[in-house]
């Protein structure tokens, strides 16, 4: 039975039943559970389910932000052989429509007012949903549509139901399969629409015993929970190493919370995307800026300090008595602090993973003393296969296999991945599958190689990597990631290769972008008005200068421009997991990207707005393309 994720939470609550499982901030109080508790709720909820007719095989859809009644409804469903799947909080209707459809879900757990919404305004596109399940009742009082039902009431039918048989939540645990599909899990999609991965029991549990072996977590740990559940790097920690460990998950109180969620529970373990990670680095150097010229100095001769205390390390070289002096010095007067304000003071392992980051990103936070390590892997695999060790970092690969876990490149240089964690297949899709899995190796679609020391190298997306006039392999990707190391630069897609030479589209990061122009007294209206001001492009073009120095003269930038929106995940120019869908950049911003190749200096662009009345108007505008060096 433990070879099960609800097998597992019947053990934790068996072995440590007054353990704090998991923790919800609610108007500023962390309000703690059990592991007793959590397994009661679980076992109410999935009896519930069963009496709303949910039975085996059938498809639960949760959406909605990281709350206790996320993992309670995964674990429920799954405890009477139902398969959970989960939706971005973020996602609009359409794309949960397309979701809804492609899994055939008959219930949906919705966590409140919004996304309710979502689901009846869609529901005639779905009509083989028959329950919304709400756990935030908020505004919801006055719906009196079929199948709305308040989360505590399906709670009490359950209840009841245990009441009256009580043992058949257990009779429901015993029957199930460790190759049973344990959740639907989205891939990124940023080729296409998302496809539903299979992921089976033994999948996840595996995964986990393999990252236990490498870098072991305690049932002592605290972790903060505030990345998407829907999004398998979320799953792979909270769920899955959660169980298996017994450590204990924070759900912080609203998204705008978490940086002091952070700070209040100092979890030892941390994981976030590449997009969390470049989030602080802007922040810290935006602080350091802001601040006196005094303090200034003193961090940035700490940050010299750790960077050198850093490099040594992780070249395997001996640190002399006085830089570990001055190491101390620095810690205590501007590192220690500075990661105390991020919320990492207390991190033993922080981890990255979902897409590349840059190696300056990670040398930052070696110099501040954080123990960040990458990790690689896909959906198809359960989160992970390659990882880091400890003492073995190195800022250009992403690590060496877990046990139990092969790994090999093709004739072609895609990597391919064999290992008990890779998934059954997508979810009636057999042509993809059939793709992506190949006499049990899975096909990443990711292009690399092995160093001498047994690392994996992950160059790029294998269908974006292409080889410039001169020979060089050109990554837009490892490109992409040096420009967004600016404060100033939120987003940036590169292109060359089947180009004449290489040139990008930056987007600004507005909020650190405007705090600029206000220090340096620049007025402007919009993000359009911002960054088509010349003072913004002198300042984003010294950047491209920089990243040029340290590149081969045939992937230097030569022509780039602002542009003059945020890319977002709503307009499907990025991922839910913000994964630039460069393909799709190309086609949308076509009249760009020639420009980009032409000889004029500014191009011009129509804008949609819409209105909070519904009214909408086309505003032109013209964007400046510069030359770098110019």
């Amino acid at each position: 039975m433990t070879g099960t994720l609800p097998g597992q939470l019947i053990r934790r609550a068996a072995e440590r039943p007054d353990a704090v499982a998991f923790r919800e901030k609610e108007f500023g109080i962390w309000q703690s559970a059990t592991w007793a508790e959590y397994l009661g709720r679980m076992r109410s909820f999935a009896l519930g389910l069963r009496t709303l007719g949910v039975d085996r095989g059938d498809r639960i859809a949760i959406l909605g932000d990281n709350r206790p009644e996320w993992v309670i409804a995964e674990l429920a469903a799954q405890s009477i052989g139902a398969i959970p799947l989960g939706v971005y909080q973020d996602a609009v209707a359409d794309e949960v429509a397309y979701l809804l459809e492609a899994s055939g879900a008959r219930a949906v757990v919705a966590e409140d007012q919004e996304q309710v919404d979502k689901i009846l305004e869609i529901r005639d596109r779905v009509p083989q949903v028959e329950h919304i399940v709400y756990h935030d009742a908020k505004g919801l009082g006055s719906y009196r549509e079929d199948g709305l039902v308040d989360f505590t009431e399906v709670e009490s039918l359950g209840w009841a139901e245990h009441r009256d048989h009580p043992g058949a939540f257990m009779d429901a645990v015993r029957a199930l399969d460790t190759e049973d599909t344990a959740l639907l899990c989205t891939t990124s999609g940023t080729t296409s629409r998302p496809k539903l991965a299979m992921l089976s029991h033994r999948n996840l549990l595996s995964m986990a015993a393999q990252f236990q072996e490498v870098d072991p977590m305690t049932s002592g740990d605290e972790y903060v929970s505030f990345l998407p559940l829907a999004w398998i790097g979320e799953q792979m920690v909270s769920v899955s190493c959660g169980l298996t460990v017994g450590f204990t998950i924070n759900f912080p109180e609203e998204t705008n919370t978490v940086r002091l969620d952070l700070r209040e529970i100092g979890p030892q373990v941390m994981f976030s995307p590449p997009r969390i990670w470049e989030n602080l680095v802007s922040e810290v150097q935006v602080m350091t800026e802001d601040t006196t010229p005094l303090k200034r100095a003193v961090f940035q001769w700490a940050f010299r300090v750790g960077t050198a205390a850093a490099d040594a390390r992780l070249e395997g070289q001996p640190i002399n008595r006085t830089l570990r002096w001055k190491r101390r010095v620095a810690e205590l007067v501007a590192l220690l602090p500075i990661k105390d304000q991020l919320g990492l003071r207390r991190v033993r392992s922080a981890y990255t993973g979902g897409a590349a980051l840059g190696p300056d990103v990670f040398r930052f936070f070696h110099a501040l003393g954080v123990n960040l390590k990458q990790l690689y892997g896909q959906t198809e695999v359960s989160g992970i296969s390659v990882v880091h060790r400890d003492g073995d970092v190195r800022f250009q690969t992403v690590g060496r296999p877990l046990p139990g876990t092969e790994v090999r490149v093709a004739a072609d240089g895609e990597i391919l991945v064999k290992s008990p964690a890779v998934f059954g297949g997508y979810f009636r899709d057999s042509a993809a599958t059939m793709d992506a899995l190949e006499d049990g190796w899975l096909h990443s679609g990711d292009a690399g190689y092995v160093d001498e020391r047994g690392h994996l190298v992950v160059v790029d997306r294998l269908a974006d990597v292409r080889i410039l006039s001169d020979g060089t392999t050109f990554s837009p990707q490892f490109v992409e990631n040096k420009l967004k190391f600016s404060p100033y630069v939120r987003e940036a897609v590169v292109f060359g290769g089947d180009y004449p030479f290489v040139t990008a589209v930056v987007a600004l990061d507005f909020e650190n972008a405007g705090q600029w122009a206000e220090r340096n007294q620049l007025a402007y209206t919009t993000f359009t008005d911002l960054a088509q001001k010349a003072e913004l492009y002198d300042l984003v073009g010294g950047h491209v200068e920089g990243v040029n120095r340290d590149l081969p003269p045939a992937a230097r930038i030569r022509r780039y421009l602002l542009l003059h929106k945020e890319l977002h995940a709503d307009d499907a120019e990025l991922t839910r997991t913000r994964k630039v869908r460069r393909r799709f950049i190309a086609e949308r911003f076509r009249d760009l990207i020639e420009a980009l190749y032409g000889d004029d200096e500014t191009v011009a662009v129509d804008t949609e707005i819409t209105y909070q009345d519904g009214r909408t108007a086309t505003v032109a505008h013209a964007l400046r393309v510069a030359r770098v060096g110019d």
